[in-house]
Formats: structure tokens, C-alpha cells, sequence
């Protein structure tokens, strides 16, 4: 059975006829076309007015807004942003207020929203943000599963030279792996490291590392040279959340004795160091 379609305006006109034909009283006929008393009167009293056109569905657009900004100052809003397309609503509005402070301004916001409705607001792009494609963070349960690696702070030795120590330790039993001081935090010179302690210990299942030189780049993912050479090792690279040194707390702690025991003071020379 096909669905019944049926128009407002022609179910208004059906009740006014039948409420005329006096075959229904009021009551009767507001319970078979479900509306109340007061609606039914009110159908009646405006076909009787107006006609059938009366019943047409009506706008419920408010008559006025006192609240609502008036034209003139739109229009002078509008005007000095074309002539000065660089400026933003603050801007315009202070122009306006030593050019023309006869007129009521509004907010900025709603000068901005005003602009915003006109087309007048350049859209910026939605920048896209690109996720390492590494899981979340496991727990070991066992030595060389999870490796935590890391560039503690870079200080000055005796010479005038600075030294970046790269530290690399077992997060299951949290012992220092490797403790290298470098010259920078270059890829060339962190990867020979690497090599050399994965043919010491053999290669961990993953690296967990923070989102700074050299183990994340700005690049596709967050890849670079020295992760992609992980991954084609089989090793998961785990990277902890920008600004959340907390995911990687026991080589953080690990950092604070060192620098206690070795770098306070420096040593006289990047070889003694």
C-alpha cells in the first residue's frame, strides 16, 4: 500500500470545510486532525479573514531585532575592509571609531562574523596531521624487547665544544646499554651506534624514543632516514607523545643521575668528557 502524502496547507483547508459543513463539532474534528481547540480556531478565524491563501505556511522570521546591527554600519564595516582587505575586525572597528564615531559599532566578534557571512574571511587550510604508523606503547616482559634511546641535553665542555651524549637503555631491566658522546645530533653520527650495539645485544622489537632529532623529521609520518632503516630491520619504532616526556620516564630519571655524575661539572675536553 503506497504511503499517503498530504500538504499542510490542504489538511487546513479539509478541516475549515468540514468544520463549516457543521457535521463535526470542534472537538470532535480537533481530535480526528490531532491539533488542539485553540489551533482549530485560530485555522477558522484566518480562512475567514484572509481566505484560502491565508493558510499557507508562514514565515517565523521575527518582524525586528533590536539587537541587530544596522545597515549603515554594515555597509561602513564592509567598505573599509574592501579598501583594506589585510585588516581584521579590531582594526576596523578602531578606523571607525576616529573616522565616523557617530555610529554605534558592535563587538568585534560580531564585526567578524558580519565579514565571515559576506565572504570576506579566508578560509585557512585544515592543516593535516600525519601519524607515525607505529602501535601503542608496549610493556616489556623481557630484556632487548623494548630499547628507550635518547639525546640527553647538550652542554659545553672545558674547550668550548658542545657534546651531545646519545644514551640508549633496556626498559625491562633499565640498565645503559650504550652512553656515546657526540658532536651533534646528526643521523651519520647516531647510526654507528646503533650498529654497533645491535651486534653486541642483537636487535630489540622496538625503539622508544621521543620526536626529536634524529628519530622523527616533519616529513611524511614522521619519518627518517634513521627509523626507516629500523623498520627494514624489523624493529617497531615507538614514538611517545609530543610534550610527554612522562611516556619515557625510567630514561629520563636515567638522565638525572648521569648528568649528576658526569656533566656537573664538565670535563675539560670533549675526549676526557
Amino acid at each position: 500500500m503506497p504511503w499517503m502524502e498530504t500538504v499542510p496547507m490542504e489538511e487546513r483547508k479539509r478541516f475549515v470545510e468540514a468544520l463549516r459543513s457543521r457535521a463535526w463539532a470542534m472537538t470532535e474534528l480537533c481530535e480526528r486532525f490531532s491539533v488542539s481547540r485553540k489551533t482549530g480556531y485560530k485555522w477558522l478565524r484566518i480562512a475567514d479573514q484572509d481566505g484560502w491563501p491565508g493558510l499557507k505556511d508562514r514565515s517565523r522570521r521575527p518582524a525586528s531585532c533590536p539587537w541587530r546591527t544596522p545597515a549603515s554600519v554594515e555597509a561602513a564595516i564592509i567598505e573599509v575592509r574592501l579598501a583594506h582587505p589585510s585588516w581584521g575586525p579590531v582594526k576596523i572597528l578602531e578606523y571607525l571609531e576616529k573616522r565616523q564615531p557617530e555610529l554605534t559599532l558592535p563587538a568585534a566578534s560580531t564585526a567578524g562574523r558580519l565579514l565571515d557571512s559576506r565572504g570576506l574571511v579566508a578560509r585557512r587550510p585544515v592543516r593535516q596531521r600525519w601519524r607515525h604508523p607505529a602501535g601503542p606503547l608496549i610493556g616489556p616482559l623481557a630484556p632487548n624487547e623494548v630499547v628507550t634511546a635518547d639525546f640527553k641535553g647538550q652542554f659545553r665542555t672545558g674547550d668550548g665544544l658542545y657534546c651531545y651524549p646519545l644514551t640508549i637503555a633496556d626498559a625491562y631491566s633499565r640498565y645503559l646499554l650504550c652512553c656515546r658522546a657526540l658532536s651533534s645530533v646528526r643521523t651519520e653520527q647516531a647510526r654507528p651506534v646503533f650498529e654497533r650495539l645491535f651486534r653486541d645485544v642483537g636487535l630489540p622489537q622496538a625503539i622508544r624514543t621521543d620526536n626529536g632529532a634524529p628519530f622523527s623529521s616533519t616529513g611524511l609520518h614522521g619519518l627518517c632516514g634513521l627509523t626507516v632503516w629500523w623498520m627494514r630491520l624489523g624493529i617497531q619504532h615507538q614514538l611517545i607523545r609530543p610534550g610527554h616526556p612522562q611516556d619515557n620516564g625510567r630514561h629520563e630519571r636515567m638522565h638525572r643521575t648521569l648528568k649528576a655524575a658526569t656533566a656537573r661539572p664538565p670535563a675539560a675536553s670533549h675526549r676526557a668528557q
